[in-house]
């Protein structure tokens, strides 16, 4: 069963023992669970100590360390340095592909990324949600036009309000934005490397002092998944993190998702979407396993995923 950890108080220690990730303060035990259950452990607290026993654990079963800043936005991450069998040959040819197929692959990554947004605030009845499926069309090699930024520059007065600014150093809804990014983020770091790709080599992110470039380009059409829930949130009332809040964002890994008609969680589509990208790498062409944008009452599903489908009532009634 993955599971994400948060490390979110001050002064504990990590370790591993006996096949578990303990968490003790004051040399006192406060929790454990077994490393095989891991799927990535999320630390934004002060003070926080680790063996390097438990690095080296959790590195041989790809669960990746993410450290967070104080607007819990990811500053670091650990992975293991060996992923895959094939790992040489396929970052040979990840280092090899040529720039069209680059921008081909980047095309398909910011359409689907749009589509899932319009499909989003469709799903919410927000009227203008139509112009996205457009302007999904419109993308073009590379995404030369942009089309990624004008489609935002809609999106976040839609979905959240006319008044809101998406800042990363922000607090209120930036900052859960943050946090439910940086779980999505450490999913697709952990599938770029256990496909055997260099993480560091990105299609379209390319900043030098980034070492998860790879991950930041995959991670695209994942990213309304955290807004719909943060929008909901918000819509609640909720505008800082708490252990419940946590808990909801790390259950989005298991949120399915249906690819070519098949059914996935979040976390098993993240490793098919890389999988398919080193195969594109392989063969040049751009294929990649890209889910479909949810149903309405499946988005419902997302804003609230401590509840069964059964229990979540429709996000807004047909007229």
């Amino acid at each position: 069963m993955d599971r994400i950890v948060d490390i979110a108080t001050d002064g504990h220690h990590l370790s591993a023992h006996r096949g578990f990730l303990l968490v003790e303060r004051d040399g006192s035990e406060v929790g454990r669970i077994a490393l095989d259950d891991v799927h990535a452990v999320i630390v934004h607290a002060h003070g926080v100590t680790w063996s390097g026993t438990l690095v080296a654990r959790l590195a041989e079963r790809g669960a990746p360390i993410v450290f967070c800043g104080v607007n819990h936005s990811p500053v670091a991450v650990t992975l293991p340095l060996e992923g895959h069998h094939a790992q040489g040959g396929r970052i040979q040819d990840q280092l090899n592909a040529s720039r069209p197929l680059e921008k081909q692959l980047w095309r398909r990554i910011v359409s689907a990324k749009i589509a899932m947004q319009g499909s989003l605030l469709a799903a919410r009845g927000i009227e203008g949600a139509q112009a996205f499926s457009f302007m999904a069309a419109r993308v073009t090699s590379g995404d030369k036009e942009n089309v990624e930024a004008q489609a935002a520059r809609r999106y976040w007065p839609l979905l959240m309000g006319a008044d809101f600014r998406r800042d990363r150093d922000a607090a209120g809804a930036n900052a859960l934005l943050n946090y439910g990014y940086a779980v999505m983020r450490a999913t697709c770091a952990r599938a770029v490397v256990a496909a055997g790709l260099h993480p560091s080599i990105g299609i379209q992110h390319s900043n030098r002092g980034n070492a998860f470039a790879l991950a930041d380009d995959l991670v695209e059409p994942f990213r309304p998944l955290v807004d719909a829930l943060v929008g909901q949130m918000s819509e609640a009332g909720v505008t800082a993190l708490s252990p419940a809040t946590k808990r909801r964002f790390a259950r989005l890994i298991a949120f399915d998702l249906s690819i070519s008609g098949e059914t996935s969680p979040v976390s098993v589509a993240a490793q098919r979407l890389a999988r398919s990208l080193a195969r594109s790498f392989e063969t040049g062409r751009p294929e990649l396993a890209l889910f479909d944008p949810p149903s309405p009452m499946e988005w419902a599903v997302a804003s609230a995923p401590d509840l069964s489908l059964a229990e979540v009532p429709p996000l807004h009634e047909e007229a």
